[in-house]
């Protein structure tokens, strides 16, 4: 199968770095075009990258010449790791043309028409791709959204928990310090310090959450009549974001009942089968003081949720602890996700999968 050819917008920044990382083995995606600021364009990428990630950039991409924000892609598939100012015309622009753009930015995010898709979560949130294409008169384009990354772990817990009837939700993160793009933080801020305060994430962790965990009726997304309160917060880790949760269930379930329903949670079809999707979606560790940030951000190849901690809340009912890796899973590694759905439904044009392909580590 020929490998269908895709552009990174943004592709010298921290996201847009993790993209190229994902993409490296990818049996579908091969990075065709890269796109970064103009005092990048018209050099090879890997002489203007500054690569933070481990390892080195793939060397084929090294030799990609860098192109401009406002150049022609002959890529049918972007992925976006631009900023929002950047983000706000750019991705339009090009889904108007006919592209189809999977993006990490947030400026997009709530607008009726554009899916937050968590492919475990809300796999049939893609159907709102028909309603964009109609309401805006593209044939081919699109534009997909991911969420915040403090919000995928909040959204992964609770989705199996849908069945007891959510009703108020309580977010306190502990967010690592990637979240804020390279060089983020300044050491002297960051070092021996936890600041509590991360610019826009908890009115998008409020928002985000309910929307995504809302269900598709008809033409729009009717979000989860639940109430959400966050406070979030900068902690002195590199990776993994992690969130404490308390959630008042109407239905009261036992809490063996809960944990069934997350070891037994598994992503609808074709998630499932999906090269990044992770298997399973969801880790319970019974161990008491975990997840931990260090030691389970990278489960399952940084794609899955783990959650630990489910005890007794005298305030809610329930609380819990969530993790997850922010630039992957909460970032690139979502958006990937979100790509392989779109390829699988037909939402790629022409490009038709092999089936059963997995992505080899």
């Amino acid at each position: 199968m020929e490998k269908l050819k895709v552009a990174i917008l943004g592709a010298t920044g921290a996201v847009g770095q993790r993209f190229i990382q994902l993409l490296k083995n990818h049996p579908w995606f091969q990075v065709a075009e890269v796109v970064a600021s103009n005092r990048s364009a018209g050099q090879p990428y890997g002489e203007v990258v500054n690569w933070v990630l481990d390892g080195d950039a793939p060397e084929k991409v090294k030799h990609l010449t860098v192109k401009p924000l406002d150049a022609q892609l002959d890529s049918l598939l972007v992925f976006s790791a631009l900023p929002k100012e950047a983000a706000e015309v750019r991705e339009m622009t090009l889904a108007a043309a006919g592209h189809v753009v999977c993006t990490n930015a947030s400026t997009n995010r709530m607008i009726e028409d554009i899916p937050l898709l968590l492919p475990e979560a809300n796999a049939d949130h893609i159907r709102l791709i028909d309603i964009q294409r109609e309401k805006r008169g593209w044939s081919t384009g699109a534009i997909v959204a991911n969420s915040n990354c403090t919000a995928m772990p909040v959204v992964m817990a609770l989705a199996p928990l849908r069945r007891f009837n959510i009703k108020r939700i309580l977010v306190v993160s502990a967010q690592a310090v990637s979240g804020a793009g390279y060089p983020g933080v300044p050491s002297l801020d960051i070092i021996d310090n936890i600041i509590p305060y991360v610019s826009g994430d908890e009115q998008k962790l409020e928002t985000e959450t309910l929307r995504m965990l809302g269900n598709l009726n008809g033409n729009q997304i009717e979000w989860l009549p639940a109430v959400t309160s966050a406070s979030c917060n900068r902690v002195s880790v590199v990776d993994g974001h992690l969130v404490n949760v308390s959630v008042d269930l109407d239905a009261g379930p036992a809490l063996d009942e809960i944990i069934d329903a997350w070891t037994s949670f598994r992503a609808p079809e074709p998630v499932l089968q999906l090269p990044t999707a992770p298997q399973p979606s969801l880790h319970y560790l019974p161990q008491v003081d975990r997840p931990q940030s260090r030691r389970d951000r990278n489960a399952g190849n940084g794609m899955a949720t783990s959650i630990g901690r489910l005890r007794e809340c005298p305030l809610l009912g329930y609380k819990f602890v969530a993790l997850s890796h922010n630039t992957i899973r909460g970032a690139a590694g979502c958006s990937i996700l979100n790509a392989e759905l779109l390829a699988h439904q037909g939402y790629l044009a022409n490009f038709q999968p092999a089936a059963d392909d997995k992505l080899s580590v």
